[in-house]
C-alpha cells in the first residue's frame, strides 16, 4: 500500500517545486499589454560627433567642378590593401581629433564635437554657399557601432546602418534576448566627456522609451543580465560538479587505502 503512494507523493513534490521556482516576464512593455491602443511620447534624438569619430563628408552641386576643391583626395583601392575589397575609389575620411576638430579643404579647422551630422552639414553648406551655388553636403558617422553581450542569441559588435537606432534595434540585430535574459535589467554603458556613464533599462516598462539611453550612441555597450532561473541553474551545476569532484576524490582515496590494507593483510 505504501509503495502505491510513492508516485503520487513524488508528483506532488514536483508540482510544488515548479510552483515555487522563480519566473521572469518574457514580453516587453508588460505595463501596456492590456491597453488596446494609445500614444507614447518620443524623443527627438540624434547622436552627436565625438573625438576619434570617423566622418564621411561629401560635397556636390549642379556644377561638380565648383565643389572639387572641397573634396578630400580619393583613395585608389589598388594601392591600399585594407581597401582593396572595394571595387572603385572612394573619398578619404575625416578623423575627429582629441580637441573635437577636423581640417576641411579650403575651410581649414572646424570644430565638430557636439554637433549632429545634420548640424555639421548645415554649417558646411552655409560656408560653402559663399562660393558655390546650391551645394549639397552629406555627413555620416562611419564608426557607428555598438556591442551587445550577455543573454542574447548572438553576442557581437554590431555596425549600425542608421544613426537613429534604439536598444531594441540592437537587440534585434543580436538575435533578441534568450529566454534566460532579464527583461527588467538591460545595462547600457556609454562614454561621454571623458567619463563612463551607465543606466539599467527595464524593458517591461514603457517609460523606458523616454530614457536618453534608449537611443544609442556610437560605441555604446549593451549587456543583458541573466535572470534568476539561469543563475540558479548555474549555481546548481557548479555545486553538483564540486560534489562529484569531492566524491570522486574520496572514492579514489578509499580505494587506495583499501588496497594498502589488503596488501598488508596478505603479507
Amino acid at each position: 500500500m505504501k509503495i502505491r503512494f510513492i508516485p503520487i507523493i513524488l508528483a506532488a513534490v514536483a508540482c510544488l517545486a515548479s510552483c515555487s521556482s522563480p519566473k521572469t516576464s518574457l514580453p516587453y512593455f508588460v505595463d501596456i499589454r492590456e491597453v488596446k491602443e494609445g500614444v507614447l511620447d518620443t524623443l527627438d534624438y540624434l547622436p552627436t560627433i565625438k573625438p576619434d569619430d570617423e566622418l564621411s563628408i561629401t560635397v556636390n552641386s549642379t556644377n561638380p567642378g565648383a565643389t572639387a576643391v572641397y573634396q578630400m583626395p580619393m583613395i585608389n583601392p589598388a594601392t591600399t590593401s585594407e581597401i582593396a575589397k572595394t571595387s572603385s575609389p572612394r573619398f578619404q575620411t575625416y578623423i575627429v581629433n582629441s580637441k573635437g576638430d577636423i581640417t576641411f579643404p579650403e575651410l581649414g579647422t572646424i570644430h565638430v564635437e557636439g554637433l549632429t551630422t545634420e548640424q555639421l552639414a548645415a554649417e558646411l553648406t552655409q560656408k560653402i554657399s559663399k562660393d558655390v551655388k546650391d551645394p549639397q553636403v552629406d555627413v555620416r558617422i562611419l564608426n557607428f557601432e555598438v556591442s551587445v553581450g550577455g543573454e542574447v542569441r548572438t553576442p557581437s559588435r554590431i555596425p549600425l546602418s542608421r544613426q537613429r537606432m534604439t536598444v531594441l534595434d540592437a537587440l534585434a540585430l543580436a538575435g533578441d534576448l534568450t529566454e534566460y535574459g532579464e527583461r527588467s535589467d538591460v545595462l547600457v554603458i556609454r562614454e561621454e566627456n571623458g567619463q563612463r556613464t551607465y543606466t539599467h533599462l527595464d524593458l517591461n516598462k514603457s517609460e523606458t522609451l523616454n530614457s536618453p539611453y534608449f537611443y544609442l550612441k556610437q560605441n555604446d555597450y549593451i549587456y543583458v543580465s541573466p535572470n534568476t532561473i539561469k543563475q540558479s541553474n548555474s549555481r546548481y551545476n557548479t555545486n553538483n560538479s564540486y560534489k562529484l569532484s569531492v566524491i570522486s576524490t574520496v572514492v579514489s582515496a578509499t580505494s587506495v587505502v583499501a588496497s594498502l590494507i589488503i596488501a598488508l593483510a596478505i603479507k
